[in-house]
């Protein structure tokens, strides 16, 4: 499970330093693609594997599965990080999710994801109200 919010910088390479506390569990591989809000999703390989079984065995006939899963593997790139526990953000990665400099990664469960610092900042602060509001429907009787 990936949880957190970490601050590092992607250096003049397109690389950036993955939360140490999750370098062991990605050392082997992960895999890099467009997410919502154009944040970029980071899976682990084995994470990544269920997801593409589950699109396998969605109907080929539904447009919206089609659309998705084109976006979605298409933008899809594998990578291993370094010994340093930094891993290269593809350039088209990158510019979709409009990382310069100052990112953010945050844990989301079964993912991390990147954001640029300032796209985080603005969604997180047209959110939080949101979040207090959707916790009974999302979550009803648990919290």
């Amino acid at each position: 499970m990936f949880l957190g919010t970490h601050h590092p910088r992607l250096d003049d390479k397109g690389r950036l330093f993955l939360p140490a506390k999750y370098r062991e569990e990605l050392a082997e591989g992960l895999v890099i693609t467009k997410g919502q809000e154009r944040c970029l999703y980071v899976f682990p390989v084995e994470e990544f594997q269920r997801i593409t079984e589950a699109l396998r065995t969605a109907p080929v006939t539904a447009k919206a599965v089609r659309d998705y899963s084109r976006v979605f593997f298409a933008s899809a790139s594998d990578e291993k990080p370094d010994k340093q526990g930094r891993v290269t953000i593809p350039q088209g990665l990158r510019q979709y999710a409009g990382l310069e400099r100052d990112c953010v990664v945050i844990g989301a469960n079964t993912r991390l994801e990147i954001w640029d610092a300032q796209a985080w900042d603005t969604y997180l602060n047209e959110q939080e109200q949101a979040f207090a509001d959707l916790s009974e429907e999302v979550l009803p009787g648990i919290l």
